[in-house]
């Protein structure tokens, strides 16, 4: 499998600053993962959107793929309870 390039959305660097250090290093582990394969155990497709879900702790990472370039979108990341509001 090709590796995946990842992109990050600018309000995502605003979103991590107001998580915890340790939990930003697991997060971007994480991030990192998904080049290798975006749709890796644990990753949901959420319905009615052509977005992904893959949980880290307390937190879920919100991303796009496009298979055609090869990219994956990293749209949000925040805590389970604030990820779902106007994502």
């Amino acid at each position: 499998m090709a590796n995946y390039k990842v992109i990050v959305k600018k309000s995502v660097a605003k979103d991590l600053r107001n998580i915890p250090n340790k939990d930003v290093a697991r997060i971007l582990e994480r991030i990192n993962a998904l080049c290798e394969n975006p749709r890796s155990e644990g990753c949901i497709k959420l319905s009615g959107q052509e977005r992904y879900r893959v949980r880290q702790g307390f937190y879920r990472i919100i991303y796009e793929i496009q298979d055609s370039e090869l990219v994956v979108f990293i749209v949000k990341v925040a805590h389970r309870g604030e990820v779902y509001q106007n994502s």
